[in-house]
């Protein structure tokens, strides 16, 4: 079921290409070799992607556009932290297209857990290397049309406190099944009736207020304000180098607890969360194409002091020197 990654080197962006079949819906596949352009792929959300394994990144995505829905199957080869949101007045579901060690809002996704937010809201994903995931996003009112039809109930506003949904792994994998279809070719003889059909079956198969997961650990609230914290810091104050010892005064925690509180909810050391956010907003700065300031000193605005060990730790985080990024995102431009 996974999406079998194109060559690293090959990089393809598709725009959408309806087909030409009566009643048939918007489909498209675009592929990205940046996390961060990639997060801007997926029609009609907000998003920034950091990279956080070492390697050239490729991502694809298959998109379908129906009445109210908008469905969706992401590949990415990189883990990543993922900071999204998705269109108001709206409720989105994730699946996991396999047992994946993944986390929403610090909270890991057990292999019967499907994720769920409501539009507007900021969420946050870690996602591991080769992962896959389907989606679904549905208008509200779309949405509460099918349950009354079922003749079901369901408080919207219950979603906001559960991330997570637990339902029978059986009737999960039967959705996949379902949303494989409606994503890839092997849907293509289906009209858009049939497959909003498949689309409503699915969401109202996994969607109940019995399925809501709202339980936490005692002491989960406390180790996502301590990660929280660093990470207001951080964005505050973006060229200022931070030891542990100073990350442990600032959260008034001890150097055990701060790393046990990044290591449950972000599944990283706080060291490496602050490299690999800096190094990826230092990317980004560099994949401006109007970017005009030297290399060296955008590298130190974000921390890095010494170009030669920044170099040397941008090439191990994304696969190329610093001046490549640059070079891609000029020769794009032109």
């Amino acid at each position: 079921m996974n999406t079998k990654p194109a060559p690293e080197d090959a990089l393809q962006r598709a725009p959408v290409h309806p087909s030409s079949a009566p009643g048939a819906p918007g489909r498209s596949t675009l592929e990205a070799q940046d996390a961060d352009e990639h997060a801007h792929n997926l029609t009609n959300w907000q998003q920034e992607y950091d990279q956080l394994a070492g390697g050239r990144f490729y991502g694809r995505i298959d998109e379908v556009a129906l009445e109210g829905f908008q469905l969706f199957k992401e590949h990415t080869n990189r883990s990543l932290r993922q900071q999204c949101n998705v269109w108001k007045d709206s409720v989105w579901l994730g699946i996991p297209a396999q047992t994946a060690d993944c986390r929403i809002n610090g909270l890991p996704v057990d292999s019967n857990q499907l994720m769920c937010r409501p539009g507007a809201r900021d969420f946050e994903l870690m996602t591991p290397d080769a992962f896959d995931i389907y989606g679904i996003v549905v208008k509200e009112e779309v949405l509460l049309r099918a349950v009354e039809r079922e003749g079901r109930a369901l408080n919207l506003a219950l979603l906001e406190q559960a991330p997570r949904l637990t339902v029978e792994l059986q009737r999960l994998d039967q959705v996949r099944y379902l949303l494989e279809r409606v994503v890839t070719h092997s849907a293509d003889g289906l009209n858009s009736r049939l497959q909003q059909d498949l689309a409503s079956t699915a969401l109202l198969a996994l969607l109940s207020e019995d399925n809501l997961t709202t339980q936490t650990t005692p002491s989960y609230a406390h180790r996502k304000q301590v990660v929280d914290k660093v990470k207001a810091y951080i964005a505050s104050s973006p060229n200022t180098p931070v030891s542990m010892t100073e990350l442990c005064e600032l959260t008034h925690v001890s150097r055990r607890t701060l790393q046990y509180s990044f290591e449950s909810i972000l599944g990283i050391s706080p060291l490496k969360f602050l490299r690999t956010t800096r190094l990826n907003q230092v990317r980004r700065a560099l994949s401006d194409p109007l970017h005009d300031t030297p290399i060296a000193v955008t590298a130190a605005n974000w921390g890095f002091w010494h170009p030669g060990q920044f170099a040397r730790e941008y090439k191990a985080l994304f696969g190329e020197n610093p001046s490549q990024t640059v070079k891609k995102a000029q020769s794009a431009f032109r």
